[in-house]
């Protein structure tokens, strides 16, 4: 059973899908390695992830490993029809389409874990994971083996809930890996989020004053990219220790209030709700750009945005100009969604090759030790993560050096 908008589409997506393939040999190894030994034989995973063509091909590995697949789209603006009903057609349970109303996107989530009754998901925002906590799951949480999940927001909700004690079965989180967040965080965020903007502004980054909100791994990409572009960059943080890192990367830090009027560009990636309000709106200039980097549209506060707007204009696709009574405009991007997502194609694809290979063998992992694992959030096991690293050195051609016994003796030695 699928859900999607449109399955004419499906060649298209075919054609995006197989693109991707050329792109993702550390996926590509995992298939070729799970097509033979089968390690999801007879289990059910339900995932909840943006739903283009990077993530269609990880739900084909998991499918050609055994697995019965379902997939519900993360977000209603990133989820590609093409490549939904391409998935579809390939034999995996899709519920999912573009711009979906948020009580469509309830009943793709309900639908698909009632349909799918999975033992194994995959979550980007703790969504999945919050529904099957509600006390009309208990039929399907008795099912769970456990979970991975993929984004800093989902990871905080996580670990909310473990501190809560309400938590009822292991997550691994993905997102603290090492190749998840030194790569897909920084390089994958930092292009596709550059990448979403310029192709809906069709504006010159060179030259402009891009305010960056937030100092994280995401945060550390964006402004990398930005500085690349010739951008004039401007950090603000909540963090002392994240600021003081910025200031020693050269970047200009100062209080978001100091830096509105001087802002020509704002990305949020803060993982937390109203990074940019009401008094922030006031001081911007006019012609401001306002986008949003998080996982969840609640960084820019849109309700306070609305509400102080006079007159309410939609401009080209993913661009809505709010005009305010001093008659300055500032315009929103995305409707304050990922902006990587909602106006672009998302992370590349080789990045998002180390994350799904992760995403692969974190479940491969829970399924091994089923009922061995405590309900709680955990790391990515090192080794899991080097394993992603050596396959994409060898997908690279490079080579590294090893050290001898010696040096291993010497290293774990307290005696020198």
């Amino acid at each position: 059973m699928s859900m999607i908008r449109d399955e004419k589409l499906a060649p298209k997506g075919r054609a995006k899908i197989d693109w991707v393939k050329k792109h993702m040999p550390v996926l590509g190894a995992l298939a070729k390695e799970y097509q033979d030994r089968k390690p999801f034989e007879g289990i059910n995973i339900s995932i909840c992830l943006h739903l283009e063509a990077k993530t269609a091909y990880l739900c084909q590995v998991l499918a050609v490993s055994g697995a019965r697949v379902a997939i519900a789209g993360s977000n209603p603006l990133s989820t590609q029809d093409d490549v939904a009903a391409a998935l579809a057609e390939s034999g995996v349970d899709v519920f999912a389409w573009y711009d979906a109303s948020a009580e469509e996107y309830d009943n793709f989530l309900e639908v698909m874990l009632q349909e799918n009754r999975p033992s194994l998901i995959v979550d980007d925002g703790g969504d999945l994971v919050s529904l099957l906590h509600k006390k009309e799951k208990e039929d399907l949480l008795k099912n769970i083996i456990g979970g991975a999940e993929e984004t800093t927001t989902g990871v905080l909700r996580l670990r909310a809930m473990e501190q809560s004690n309400v938590l009822k079965f292991p997550m691994m989180a993905v997102n603290d890996a090492y190749c998840k967040y030194l790569f897909d965080n920084r390089y994958g965020t930092g292009q596709s989020v550059w990448d979403g903007i310029m192709r809906t502004t069709n504006l010159l980054i060179a030259g402009k004053n891009v305010v960056i909100v937030g100092y994280g791994w995401c945060g550390k990409g964006v402004a990398s990219k930005a500085k690349g572009l010739g951008a004039n960059v401007i950090i603000t943080e909540v963090d002392p220790i994240k600021a003081v890192e910025a200031v020693m990367d050269g970047y200009r830090v100062m209080p978001l209030l100091s830096a509105a009027p001087l802002g020509d560009i704002f990305v949020t990636v803060t993982s937390c709700k109203s990074a940019i309000g009401r008094e922030h709106f006031k001081e911007l200039k006019d012609g401001a750009i306002i986008c949003n980097a998080g996982h969840f549209d609640v960084e820019i506060n849109k309700d306070a945005l609305q509400d102080m707007a006079v007159k309410v204009k939609k401009g080209k696709k993913n661009i809505v100009e709010y005009q305010l009574s001093d008659k300055k405009s500032i315009y929103l991007l995305a409707e304050g969604r990922l902006v990587n997502l909602a106006a672009g194609d998302g992370h590349p694809a080789e990045i998002m090759d180390l994350s799904f290979a992760l995403q692969a063998l974190s479940l491969e992992y829970l399924q091994q030790n089923k009922k061995k694992l405590p309900a709680a959030v955990l790391n990515v096991p090192a080794e899991l993560d080097k394993s992603v690293a050596r396959l994409k050195l060898k997908t690279l051609g490079v080579a590294i050096d090893s050290l001898s016994s010696e040096q291993e003796k010497y290293l774990s030695s307290w005696e020198g």
